[in-house]
């Protein structure tokens, strides 16, 4: 059934820029509705200079429930929380922000776990494997963890930016036998993981040398709203299994559901 906005109707806005291309205006008001809940989530193109002119009228707005974080807003939005869940308070990044009975915001960051489950719902085996992360932004610090929560032997770390390897490294030094940083080559690596904005514009570079990938490789990408990305599509051409964004998408709804609702 199709939702059916009311007055009464609890709104979940995501924001972000850009926002076009993101999927869960509709994901996640389809999940409310299959839960009987009068609620939507709806799209704002936000951006990075109006974050605290937005979040200041989302707070002094009674029926927003929570709001979904999207790039480039992870980091900052944090900032307008006072609670966190252990993982969020950690990486200091939040994709959703749920309304306290005071209304405050609580803060937790869900990419992680949903990008492992897509992984594994594709066919990735994560447990003991050997794994390159290619970003180290908002939401590859967030897969880094979950990745390591999930058992990978080792992980690779890169990004062009090497402040951002550095501030991953300092959050997950607990397993620091377990990390490193390394190139953009994913020979050698079991799991080759994109975690950055490239695939999201027309004549991006690949964030890896698809020459340099097996058919015994598993590659999985963010990029979601684009269809099949350049790196997925070379991957299959490579014989790889791969998930995409799209997977992640569809893996994080019910986690989204449960977060939003649980007040």
């Amino acid at each position: 059934m199709a939702a059916q906005p009311s007055g009464g109707s609890r709104l979940f806005p995501i924001i972000g820029d850009p926002v076009k291309y993101v999927e869960s205006p509709t994901w996640l008001t389809e999940t409310f509705v299959e839960r009987g809940r009068d609620a939507l989530c709806v799209p704002m193109q936000v951006p990075e200079g109006a974050l605290d002119v937005v979040m200041t009228g989302l707070t002094a707005t009674p029926n927003v429930d929570g709001v979904l974080v999207t790039m480039p807003h992870k980091h900052t939005a944090s900032g307008y929380c006072s609670t966190w869940s252990e993982r969020a308070q950690r990486l200091g990044v939040v994709s959703v922000m749920r309304r306290s009975d005071d209304d405050t915001w609580h803060g937790d960051m869900l990419d992680g776990l949903a990008f492992v489950k897509a992984q594994q719902d594709h066919g990735a085996r994560i447990e003991g494997a050997n794994a390159l992360l290619i970003g180290a932004g908002g939401a590859g610090s967030a897969i880094a963890l979950a990745l390591l929560d999930a058992g990978v032997r080792e992980l690779g770390i890169y990004d062009t930016d090497a402040s951002r390897e550095e501030v991953v490294l300092d959050t997950l030094d607990d397993a620091r036998n377990r990390v490193r940083t390394t190139s953009a080559d994913p020979d050698g690596f079991d799991l080759v993981f994109n975690a950055t904005p490239l695939g999201m514009e027309d004549g991006d570079p690949l964030p890896v040398d698809v020459s340099r990938l097996t058919s015994s490789m598993f590659v999985g990408d963010v990029i979601a709203g684009h269809g099949v990305t350049p790196l997925v599509a070379a991957a299959r051409g490579a014989g790889c299994g791969t998930a995409t964004g799209g997977h992640m998408v569809e893996a994080v709804q019910d986690l989204m559901a449960d977060f939003m609702l649980d007040r």
